[in-house]
């Protein structure tokens, strides 16, 4: 099976003993978003969890734990973007993460680590110009650390609109410039540029229209095939393969301006507060009238073939 943990928060920045704890217990609870009584247990063993996927814009917090979890298949996606603190106001300095970015990459190997530079927005400050000086800087200080970079262009989604009523789309015009001026930057530091949930129209241009966190990116970074479930994509322009996730809405701390995952800063510092190390739950803990579905588990890995990657 396929867990993820980072399409609703950052789990390693903020709750990285809480992460280690579940991998030792080997299970966590996973509250429904949209009913809360129902909860989804899943049992973390390395004999049925083929590939841990993660997202972070800060993963340092959780390497002093990153032995917990050497028995499973890893992939990670590292988020650095050329935003200050007026869009990403508690990301840590960018040169840290780049540096810490390349530690991860020596832990985990460069099949098992991506970096994201999305949702790119473009504003007075941060014109065209500006994005590309800055993807040609991150691209060379993390070359032959990464093969992937994954873009994509803000969508204004409501929870966006609300909480960043400055924001705009992106013109199209801007798209395809952008799009293939950054295409060239990294194809010259050795990287695949990936677009999330843009459709087809960089394909041209060389960019890997077929999706950021696919089956064949899990395979990779295990080197063994895997034959999963038919599953609906989260959304009709994504062709990832998310399943399990085990974060929750409103918890993520970073409270970047374009986050879609938090609807309201003062529930995210209630559900901070929330968080017990030892509980199954990332917030809070079991409630009575919980109704608690086991997850089956199984492993998706094909032992009649193997991938020599």
């Amino acid at each position: 099976m396929i867990i993820n943990t980072g399409q609703r928060t950052d789990i390693p920045a903020f709750y990285p003993k809480w992460l280690a704890n579940r991998f030792k217990e080997q299970i966590v609870c996973v509250r429904n978003p949209f009913n809360p009584e129902q909860v989804s247990r899943y049992r973390l063993s390395p004999e049925t969890v083929d590939v841990v996927g993660f997202c972070s814009k800060n993963p340092a917090p959780f390497f002093e734990y990153m032995d917990i979890i050497k028995d499973y298949g890893q992939y990670w996606f590292v988020t650095i973007t050329p935003y200050g603190r007026d869009i990403e106001p508690h990301v840590p300095d960018k040169h840290k993460i780049l540096e810490d970015f390349k530690t991860l990459s020596q832990m985990v190997g460069i099949n098992s680590i991506g970096w994201r530079y999305d949702p790119i927005l473009i504003n007075d400050r941060y014109t065209v110009e500006y994005h590309l000086r800055a993807f040609e800087q991150m691209a060379a200080s993390l070359c032959g650390y990464t093969e992937t970079v994954v873009i994509s262009f803000i969508d204004l989604y409501e929870k966006v609109k609300r909480n960043f009523p400055a924001v705009r789309s992106v013109s199209r015009e801007d798209q395809y410039f952008l799009g293939k001026e950054l295409i060239k930057i990294a194809t010259s530091y050795g990287m695949v540029v990936k677009p999330c949930g843009e459709g087809q129209f960089l394909a041209e241009y060389g960019a890997d229209c077929r999706g950021c966190m696919t089956i064949e990116t899990y395979e990779k970074a295990i080197g063994q095939k895997l034959i999963v479930p038919n599953k609906k994509p989260a959304r009709k322009e994504c062709a990832c393969y998310l399943s399990g996730d085990i974060g929750a809405y409103d918890s993520c701390g970073h409270l970047c301006r374009y986050c879609y995952a938090n609807n309201d800063i003062e529930a995210v510092k209630r559900n901070m507060k929330l968080n017990d190390p030892n509980s199954p739950f990332l917030i809070g803990n079991y409630k009575e009238g919980d109704v608690i579905h086991d997850v089956k588990m199984e492993s998706y890995i094909d032992n009649q073939l193997s991938l020599f990657l």
